[in-house]
């Protein structure tokens, strides 16, 4: 576990208070709610160590992981280049944060905003030199530090990303 990660653990408890918050609830009468509320206060937490993690790897290179999701988002593209509004679905985020995102990104040089060819309503975003350079050397960083090591065993991260895409799907999220 790294010191990132550590510091975002709860302060050596010895329990888990989620558990702790179940059997209360419980306790409450609140019985048909105390697993919904344990699995989604779990997530939420889980979101924490994971999103801590990310953030950690990426803070040395200088990205968050809103620019960075952008940059692997041109860079798989085929011309390097997508509308922002693009941009924006695909990642389904609201547009300011599809704004915020560019403009940091392309105050950095990673990036270079234009007026859409086909339809001057638009905005192209195109990802610079440097700007492929940093999305290699980051997902190098990624795959290396976070990804081929999420401390679940390869069944149980099929099991999560299973769950995970039923909980997605079924809320339309595709």
């Amino acid at each position: 576990m790294s010191a990132e990660t550590r510091s975002t653990a709860g302060p050596g408890l010895g329990f888990d208070p989620i558990a702790r918050a179940r059997q209360q609830w419980v306790e409450q009468g609140w019985d048909s709610a105390a697993d919904g509320m344990a699995a989604v206060t779990s997530l939420m937490r889980a979101h924490q160590i994971v999103l801590a993690r990310v953030e950690a790897t990426l803070r040395p290179l200088g990205v968050t992981f809103a620019r960075y999701e952008v940059l692997m988002l041109l860079w798989f593209s085929k011309r390097g280049s997508l509308p922002m509004k693009v941009i924006g679905s695909r990642l389904q985020v609201h547009p300011t944060s599809v704004t915020n995102a560019v403009d940091r990104l392309e105050d950095a040089g990673l990036v270079t905003r234009s007026t859409h060819p086909e339809d001057r309503r638009a905005m192209l975003v195109a990802l610079t030199p440097s700007g492929r350079e940093l999305a290699e050397r980051a997902t190098k960083a990624l795959n290396a530090e976070v990804f081929e090591q999420p401390d679940l065993s390869s069944s149980d991260v099929d099991s999560l990303v299973d769950v995970l895409t039923r909980l997605r799907r079924d809320a339309g999220d595709f």
